[in-house]
Order: structure tokens, then C-alpha cells, then sequence
């Protein structure tokens, strides 16, 4: 099955509005370097951010931090620490670098009309991405990651150097790593659990997290997968997972559903897949689909007939309308299978059984046979029919049964062999039923004089 990984690359071209590492500005009026050696390391850092260079970006931000711990530069010096370490994949630093900044009032911390909102942005910004990316987040971490992340969601105050279309469209983009950001804290305990393969913890972990988010595509997602992976052990559980999968991919991507369109696409043929399998066929997928749409967890009526349920309604239709004809199929099954002398020999022979029907292949001989070979084909074959029983009769018929006569017997097994199949039952001539006999045709008398 697959695994859904937050994607944020198109926010990250909201983040870019920002700048990635910009030198405050108006700060000449509010901060001052201490001296030369602390205005060129912090140019050395912000040369270090934005050219990605994380690394080197954490050694000198530790230099300017051991240097100049009481710099007037020490909160945007923590935005650039929670940046590098982010940038430098790792995530955990990120977040634990960003709690006591996302704890605070940022507004508060960062007034300027221009560089403020960007720094406030890059905090809440870099932490909700981190969140995603810890492996295994404390709680605490957790905690960070959904509160800059909600913080991130409302967020509104516009730098003044940015249009209002532009803010929109960049506000649009963040709260897209936002709300993926908020579905993934949600979401850690239970992938937390599958990892572990304690695939019933993370079921109910993603119910919760599906009631507080009913509509997220990769909720419904990981619920449906969690659901899938108990099979072996509860069976029961496939149907729901299933209808989650399902559920997951028909939701609207501009409302929750899976918004990357290639994700959207894999998992939509893994659907298909996992319901055939089960199902049968794909018959009925797509009102499947809409179905799932209508709650975000199956009905108290909801069903979706296995292949092998379907089977057996079909058997017991057919044994219904074809009562004899089913009795046969049984046993015909039971002796070609691995067991069948075992079966033939405790369970069939000497045992009377229930009335069956066929159509006559052959009579020996023709003209008052004392043996019938019949057939018990489907109702959809088509002659000519192979013997697969062969009934011998009490007493000889009075006269010549027609081709292809459909009658009805009752016997008991007397024999049996394999290959080539053919069942020997002894039938009493009293017990066969609408079997019609022709008078045999006289021979023909000889010539006077001819020898014969």
C-alpha cells in the first residue's frame, strides 16, 4: 500500500515572497552591532542561508551566539537558528529552537511593518514543515509544530511592502503547509503505531484524528490503510478499509481530498486493485466512490459483498433452481478432489442417493439395455455430452430407450474410478422416472435359399 508524505513544495514559493534570510530592515533605528566582528558574522550567516549552506550557516551562527550572547540581533538570530537547523535536516533542533519564539507574541517581538511579518512567517513557516518531518516527534514537539501551524493558518498581518493580490496569493500557499502541517500532528501517533504494527492502536488513532478532520483525503487514507493491514487477523475490517480508500480518493482536493494530482492518481489505481481483489471485479467501483462520499465512515448498513459471498449467494441461487443438478456438482467435486477415493469409500458407497437427473449417451445394449451411461450436464452446455455415470439396472428395459433422453434415477454408488471419471450406481429399472422405451426394430427376415 502506499504511504502519504506531506508535500509542500508549492507553498514554498510563498515562503520565497519572503526572502530567505533578508537582513531586518528599518533596524538601524532600533539595533545596533555591537562592533565590526559582529555586523560581518551576521552577514556571514545570512550569506550562509541563502546560499543553502545550513552547515556552515550553524558553526557560525554558534561563533556570533558564543561571541555576542546579549546582541540585539538575539531573536532574529534564534528565526536564522531555527532555518539552519531545518535546512540542515534537522528537524527536531528546528522545533525545539522555534518553542520559546512560538510561545511568545511574535507581532510583538518582530514591530517592523516590513521585516516583521517576514520573520514571523519564517518561524511559523519552518516549524510547521519541520513537524511533518520528525520522525518521532515528543509531545512537546508536537505541541510546537500544531500551535505555529495554527498560528500559520490565521496569520494575516501583511508586510507593507507586498500588494494585497501577492499576500493573498502567498497566504493561500502557507496555509496549504498549514493544514498539511495540523493533519500530520494529528496523524503522528497512528503512523507512530503502524510502524510497530500495532495496526488496532493506529485504527482507532486515525478515528480521532478523523473526527476532527472528517474530510482530509490522507485521514480518511491512513484510517482505510490501518483497517487493510488487519486482515489476517480480522477479515472483518477489509470492507471498511476499503470504503476509507475509497473515501479518500473521491473527496474534493480543493476540500480536504488528496491535492497532489500523481498521489491522488497512484492511490486511485490502488483502489481498483484491492476492490477487484476482493470484490470480484471492478463492477459498481465508480457508485462505490460516491458512496464513500456521503460520510466519512461507513453506514450501520453499509456492505461490500466479498468474491467468496458472492460465490455462495450465486451456489445457493443455483442450488435452488437446479436442486439435483447441485447435489451432483457436490458430489462430482468431492470425488475429483485430492480425497475422492477416501470420500467415495466412507461417505458415497452403498449409500442411496437422492434423485438425480442426466441425459442418456449410451445404452448397452441398445435394444434392452441392462446398463445406462448418462451425462448430468449444466443447464448452458452443449451436446454431444460425456458419460460421467453409469447406472445398472435390476432388470433390462422391455425396449430401446431414445437418444439423448432426459430422465431422472435414484441409486446407490457401487464403484468408482478416477480417470477416466465415471461413477457406477445400482438403480432398481422401478426406481428410473420419464424414461420412455421404442419397440427394438425386428430384424430383417432372411431370403429362402441364402445361407445366413
Amino acid at each position: 500500500m502506499y504511504r502519504l508524505g506531506a508535500r509542500c513544495a508549492a507553498a514554498l514559493a510563498a515562503a520565497c515572497l519572503f526572502g530567505a534570510a533578508a537582513a531586518p530592515q528599518g533596524a538601524a533605528q532600533k539595533k545596533q552591532p555591537k562592533d565590526q566582528g559582529e555586523f560581518d558574522i551576521y552577514n556571514d550567516v545570512i550569506k550562509d542561508v541563502s546560499t543553502n549552506n545550513f552547515t556552515k550557516a550553524l558553526t557560525d551562527l554558534d561563533t556570533w551566539k558564543q561571541k555576542y550572547p546579549n546582541s540585539d540581533y538575539e531573536d532574529d538570530r534564534e528565526v536564522l537558528y531555527v532555518q539552519a537547523y531545518n535546512g540542515a535536516k534537522q528537524p527536531a533542533k528546528a522545533l525545539d529552537t522555534a518553542a520559546p519564539l512560538v510561545a511568545r507574541d511574535l507581532d510583538a517581538v518582530f514591530t517592523d511593518s516590513v521585516s516583521g511579518p517576514q520573520q514571523v512567517v519564517k518561524v511559523l513557516f519552518t516549524a510547521a514543515l519541520a513537524v511533518q518531518q520528525v520522525p518521532n516527534p515528543t509531545p512537546d514537539e508536537l505541541a510546537t509544530g500544531a500551535k505555529a501551524a495554527q498560528m500559520l493558518l490565521d496569520y494575516n498581518r501583511k508586510p507593507s511592502n507586498v500588494s494585497d493580490d501577492d499576500w493573498a496569493k502567498a497566504r493561500a500557499q502557507l496555509q496549504t503547509v498549514a493544514k498539511a502541517a495540523l493533519t500530520a500532528v494529528v496523524l503522528k501517533p497512528g503512523t507512530a503505531a503502524m510502524e510497530k504494527h500495532d495496526y488496532a492502536g493506529a485504527e482507532a488513532s486515525f478515528e480521532q484524528a478523523l473526527e476532527k478532520y472528517p474530510n482530509s483525503g490522507q485521514v480518511a487514507y491512513e484510517l482505510g490503510a490501518s483497517e487493510l493491514a488487519q486482515q489476517s487477523a480480522n477479515p472483518a475490517k477489509v470492507p471498511a478499509g476499503i470504503y476509507e480508500i475509497a473515501r479518500a480518493v473521491a473527496l474534493d482536493p480543493a476540500k480536504g481530498g488528496l491535492a497532489d494530482a500523481a498521489v491522488r492518481s497512484q492511490v486511485d489505481a490502488y483502489l481498483k486493485k484491492i476492490y477487484t481483489s476482493f470484490h470480484g471485479s471492478d463492477d459498481g467501483l465508480d457508485a462505490f466512490k460516491q458512496q464513500a462520499l456521503a460520510s466519512p465512515t461507513p453506514a450501520a448498513d453499509f456492505t461490500l459483498k466479498s468474491q467468496a459471498q458472492i460465490d455462495q449467494e450465486k451456489q445457493a441461487q443455483f442450488a435452488k433452481d437446479h436442486p439435483g443438478l447441485a447435489l451432483w456438482q457436490g458430489i462430482r467435486s468431492q470425488l475429483t478432489g485430492d480425497n475422492g477415493a477416501q470420500y467415495f469409500e466412507t461417505q458415497l458407497k452403498d449409500t442411496a442417493v437422492p434423485k438425480l437427473k442426466g441425459v442418456l449417451v449410451s445404452a448397452k445394449p441398445a435394444c434392452k439395455p441392462k446398463e445406462l451411461l448418462v451425462a448430468v450436464p449444466m443447464p448452458d452446455a452443449k451436446p454431444p455430452y460425456t458419460a460421467e455415470i453409469a447406472l445398472k439396472l435390476d432388470a433390462p428395459l422391455t425396449g430401446k430407450p431414445p437418444a439423448s433422453a432426459e430422465f431422472s434415477w435414484e441409486g446407490v454408488p457401487a464403484s468408482f474410478t478416477k480417470d477416466p471419471f465415471l461413477l457406477t450406481m445400482a438403480v432398481e429399472k422401478a426406481k428410473l422416472t420419464d424414461l420412455a422405451t421404442e419397440p427394438c426394430t425386428a430384424a430383417p427376415a432372411r431370403k429362402p435359399g441364402k445361407k445366413p
